[in-house]
């Protein structure tokens, strides 16, 4: 790989050697799968408070048809309830971003500085290298014209 076969708008310093932008790109998607991490902690996050607002519904409920002993434990042994020791959902994503998250984002913009600070280099090398030129849905950039025969389908 040569970082002259980039785009212009995407070529890192003339020093960066090809093996460089591609641990970069590997350390890059490395954050992009955490990032899909973190997200799963928020969906588990909105979850667990859906779920702990229906416990709230159900004890009413369970108390309206007259099971108030059971009504009663889920109140005070439930609903609430720690999901970690000492922890809540949203303690969970917050110590994971600030223990992890956080400094995984730090590493990986010191990793682009390696490139130049520029982001998806490695991809935008893949562009250059996949794209068929002057075929439509292959230009470039959003400004290129199409040309060439749409692609099938």
């Amino acid at each position: 790989m040569s970082a002259t076969s980039l785009p212009p708008d995407r070529a890192g310093p003339r020093h960066v050697d090809p093996a460089t932008v591609v641990a970069v790109g590997e350390l890059t998607e490395a954050l992009e799968t955490v990032e899909v991490a973190r997200g799963h902690l928020y969906a588990f996050h909105q979850l667990t408070g859906s779920a702990d607002f229906k416990v709230e519904s159900a004890i009413a409920k369970l108390r309206q048809a007259g099971h108030s002993e059971l009504a009663a434990r889920l109140e005070t042994d439930l609903l609430g309830r720690n999901v970690l020791p000492g922890r809540w959902s949203f303690q969970v994503i917050q110590d994971y971003e600030d223990t992890y998250y956080e400094p995984f984002r730090d590493f990986e913009r010191a990793g682009r500085e390696l490139v130049g600070g520029r982001r998806h280099l490695y991809e935008a090398w893949l562009k250059q290298r996949r794209r068929s030129p002057g075929r439509s849905g292959h230009e470039a950039t959003p400004d290129e014209p199409a040309a060439g025969p749409p692609p099938p389908g």
